[in-house]
């Protein structure tokens, strides 16, 4: 008997997997391809919502954790996973300026936010207001982290590549089986796929769709994150991913011309070189409604489990939720309340 079967292999898969391997657990993946957020996501680490300049929630703790974890998953992989890249807010106007210093001076944003005006000298930018600086930031390069961390655990028979079957699986008293395979417990970690899961299809996930071009500018130059109203992340050899997008209705994986469009635009409200377009992508991104993790245990199944909820920062958020799921269940810690699932447990399970 195996201790743990994990469904999913995005970046929560990916976080729970290492709490085993670091606690010599046993266990085994099964995963498809069908869900793309952590495939297509430009992977920025950026503890500051630069739209209210606010600090996201417990970006600092978060960030603590994270940056061990993936020096230590580069290390293990054999792969540069983390880039150490600035992100310089564009400023559109004296006022926002103000504002980014009236933010720098909160304790929480200090450590995060540079006092200093960064003058533009890039010329294929338009920024006559400057750049604010966001410290401590970087891009995990979440496509190479998945790829490299699947053969890991192809090449140590750690992976099952097929879509799960719910069907499949049948719940014992003290652990499950599923397809002759005894498990201890499930770690459900399949991002937006959770609305097929019957088990944990009550919790309100909403899913947002974002979309990413990649553009190649030769001219452009630029080896650090801007954002203005997208991000343009440098990504080397003159390309760049622009993005992204957020729609709350098309729940489908496709790029769409619209959002094409609707980035494109707003590049162009600031950029002011030849480019072009080499790459499009789209993916749901899990988001909640409170804007926090789906972390815990199932009211009535007990052997089951759920890490799932991360939105658009699961960079950070991955590496913190994971090992706090695996505490809780290894040792009975307590999960944070604004991420446990039992927030939700008496509006949303006694309907079902």
């Amino acid at each position: 008997m195996i201790d743990y079967l994990i469904v999913g292999l995005g970046l929560a898969g990916i976080s729970f997997c290492e709490q085993l391997e670091e606690h010599k657990r046993s266990y085994r993946v099964i995963a498809d391809k069908s869900q793309t957020s952590s495939v297509v996501a430009g992977g920025m680490y950026n503890p500051v919502i630069l739209k209210r300049f606010t600090l996201a929630w417990n970006a600092k703790e978060q960030l603590e954790k994270a940056l061990p974890f993936y020096d230590k998953l580069s290390e293990k992989l054999q792969v540069q996973l983390d880039f150490k890249v600035p992100v310089l807010r564009r400023f559109a106007s004296i006022e926002e300026q103000n504002m980014w210093f009236e933010a720098s001076d909160k304790p929480q944003l200090n450590y995060f936010l540079s006092t200093k005006i960064q003058k533009n000298e890039n010329k294929s930018i338009d920024a006559p207001f400057g750049y604010g600086e966001v410290l401590h930031t970087g891009r995990i390069a979440t496509k190479v982290l998945l790829v490299n961390y699947e053969k890991y655990l192809l090449k140590n028979e750690l992976l099952t590549q097929e879509t799960f079957d719910y069907a499949c699986l049948e719940l014992k008293e003290d652990h499950v089986v599923y397809k002759g395979v005894p498990a201890r417990r499930v770690i459900f970690a399949t991002g937006f796929g959770m609305q097929d899961n019957p088990f944990f299809n009550y919790l309100p996930l909403n899913g947002t769709k974002g979309e990413l071009l990649t553009i190649k500018a030769p001219e452009l130059k630029e080896e650090k994150v801007i954002k203005s109203s997208v991000f343009v992340i440098p990504m080397g050899a003159d390309l760049y991913r622009v993005g992204a997008t957020y729609k709350w209705k098309d729940k489908t994986n496709l790029p769409t011309e619209e959002s094409k469009l609707e980035l494109l635009e707003k590049l162009n409200t600031f950029l002011n070189c030849d480019y072009e377009v080499v790459d499009h992508v789209a993916g749901i991104r899990p988001t909640v409604a409170d804007r926090r993790p789906l972390v815990g245990q199932h009211p009535t199944e007990t052997k089951l489990f759920i890490l799932n909820g991360f939105g658009s920062r699961g960079v950070l958020i991955g590496p913190t939720a994971a090992a706090s799921l695996y505490q809780f269940i290894e040792h009975n810690e307590a999960i944070d309340s604004e991420m446990d699932i039992s927030r939700f447990t008496k509006k949303y399970y006694k309907k079902k």
